[in-house]
């Protein structure tokens, strides 16, 4: 693809990402929202949604993959494999689920051209999915969770569905509290101020409240919080983190 292709399709995104957001569901305004940055989207959010390559190795890294159910919530149009696509066979079933048939499209497109046999999307709701074995190994979430109305529920149908000792992966924006809890970073007074306001015009809602909640209900196996660029806009940073849980053992 060639500069100006690109550049068109940046400022095309660009253009998507300022507009009002329309809708009467919380689907119809994902649809209203993604369906015409689809095409370009993998290749604007890999330089905006950072530590997802991190977060998709660590997780495939584990030992005796093998026949183990993956499902990566709000995995939209399936990029986030391609950075484990060479551990992907070894994995049982792998479901992409999201809400956006537009993205889902591309991901359809995607695991054809990649002849990924064993993963397939699924259009449905985060809160009430269960796959078709009844429970899972791995749960994600790749910058879905923020963009999730009930969230809280979304969380807990992934604990529901992980079989004990399974893992929890998240990666997301986020602002801390003004008194995190120790270990944990506090941000200055423009960031969790400026970010909540900037994402919300997109329907992306920044709150130190979900990771305080997947600390609640996972123990920790890593955390890891950093500040990305923007595409774009030199000089600003914005607030993510890498949460790996584990589902506690029945008591």
């Amino acid at each position: 693809m060639s500069v100006l292709s690109n550049l068109i399709g940046d400022f095309k995104t660009i253009y998507h990402l300022a507009k009002p957001v329309r809708g009467d569901t919380h689907q119809e305004r994902l649809e209203n929202f993604y369906s015409n940055q689809s095409q370009d989207y993998d290749r604007f959010r890999r330089r905006l949604l950072q530590g997802r390559e991190e977060l998709y190795q660590a997780l495939a890294n584990g030992e005796g993959n093998d026949g183990k159910i993956w499902i990566d919530f709000g995995g939209g149009t399936g990029a986030n494999l391609e950075s484990i696509s060479d551990r992907l066979s070894g994995f049982g079933k792998i479901y992409i689920v999201d809400l956006s048939p537009s993205l889902l499209q591309v991901a359809q497109g995607r695991i054809a051209d990649r002849g990924w046999t064993n993963v397939a999307t699924v259009e449905a709701d985060i809160t009430q999915f269960v796959p078709p074995e009844g429970v899972a190994d791995i749960v994600t979430f790749s910058y879905s969770l923020t963009m999730i109305p009930d969230w809280f529920a979304a969380i807990d149908q992934a604990e529901e569905i992980l079989k004990p000792g399974g893992t929890i992966g998240v990666v997301d924006f986020y602002v801390s509290g003004k008194y995190p809890p120790p270990g944990w970073q506090r941000h200055s007074f423009f960031d969790r101020h400026f970010w909540p306001i900037w994402f919300a015009t997109d329907n992306v809602f920044l709150c130190p409240n979900r990771l305080a909640y997947l600390h609640h209900k996972f123990d920790i196996v890593s955390l890891t919080e950093r500040m990305g660029s923007l595409p774009f806009i030199p000089g600003l940073r914005v607030p993510y983190y890498r949460f790996i849980g584990r589902k506690r053992e029945p008591q």
